[in-house]
């Protein structure tokens, strides 16, 4: 039997196969024994090359014409047996969806209580630049110059062809020295803020995050009211029964230096995993501002004295949250932040 003879052969059943196809799953059958690859019709064009040259011209031309054909009407077919939608695909008749609203993101709402609590106590605003230079970030705050809080690896610096002293601030303490350099005491204000630091992104720290610091300046103020004003906020913020200790620590500004722990207040106080089962939670660093960085920002130290605190903003909704990754603050995954 010559390729011309198997040619004609295919053709008949061809013919047969596309009559019976009834279904999509016939169509695909059909597609599958003929029109793949390794199909009927494909295994005959391979065969082409075997022809003599003579021959090959007349056997090619009748085997396109085939080939053409059961295209055409297998794309036919396929369509007819295509289920359709026949009715309109938007039912008019339905009632209008109400408008979907928004919400503040988790970090913006925590800051936002955060201020109302603060303004209640009398505190003002006050905000600063992002992009601060080493005297207002470092230098006035009372850094030393062999600081590791200077290094390269902790702080991301500004190119400038001008000076080398331009930085990312690392904490919003850079706004309390401007607020010192620029107001006469009494001072109450809260400094909320995005702050940068060079550090490896994980589940607990990422490069850029926010951060509110406090600072009080007046005549005779001590310790005691630093406590009073960080356990009423707290109360208010998170627990109104919760408890305190003040644990003795350093920081270049401050003289001296506390870190301030608050019974949790989830477990209260009998131990979870939001409190690593300590029964105590570490809300934020403060101490009284040290005469340097009072004296370096044209206030008399022996006339005014003034304290100041700070917290990170992330690990504060995490903490009420229990999001136990602060990426995810980040990500803007919806099905996260609708929860909020």
């Amino acid at each position: 039997m010559t390729l011309l003879d198997e040619i004609e052969t295919l053709r008949g059943i061809l013919e047969q196969d596309v009559a019976s196809i009834k279904t999509q799953d016939d169509a695909e059958q059909f597609r599958l024994r003929h029109l793949v690859k390794k199909g009927t019709v494909q295994a005959l064009t391979d065969r082409l090359r075997d022809v003599p040259k003579e021959e090959k011209p007349h056997v090619g031309k009748v085997l396109n014409e085939v080939r053409t054909w059961v295209n055409e009407v297998f794309a036919e077919v396929r369509e007819r047996v295509t289920t359709r939608v026949t009715g309109p695909q938007i039912d008019l008749t339905l009632p209008l969806r109400g408008p979907i609203g928004g919400s503040l993101h988790p970090i913006t709402a925590t800051i936002d209580r955060i201020i109302d609590i603060f303004s209640s106590m009398g505190f003002d605003v006050a905000e600063g630049p992002d992009v601060e230079d080493d005297g207002h970030n470092f230098g006035k705050l009372n850094f030393a110059e062999d600081h590791p809080a200077r290094d390269m690896q902790d702080t991301f610096f500004v190119a400038s062809d001008s000076r080398s002293d331009i930085l990312l601030r690392t904490h919003t303490s850079s706004v309390q020295v401007r607020v010192m350099e620029s107001q006469t005491p009494p001072i109450r204000c809260i400094m909320p803020g995005r702050v940068y630091r060079n550090e490896a992104v994980s589940s607990r720290s990422l490069a850029e995050f926010h951060q509110i610091e406090g600072l009080y300046i007046d005549r005779n103020v001590t310790m005691a009211d630093l406590k009073g004003t960080i356990m009423a906020f707290a109360r208010s913020f998170y627990d109104a029964t919760a408890e305190f200790r003040f644990r003795t620590s350093y920081f270049p500004f401050t003289e001296p230096s506390c870190e301030i722990d608050m019974s949790c207040f989830l477990c209260k106080g009998t131990g979870c995993k939001v409190c690593k089962h300590s029964g105590w939670l570490e809300i934020c660093g403060a101490g009284m501002v040290h005469p340097n960085v009072l004296r370096n920002c044209g206030i008399d130290p022996d006339e005014y004295s003034g304290f100041a605190f700070g917290f990170g903003v992330e690990r504060v909704v995490m903490m009420l949250t229990g999001i136990d990754d602060i990426r995810k603050l980040y990500e803007n995954d919806l099905r996260v932040l609708r929860q909020f």
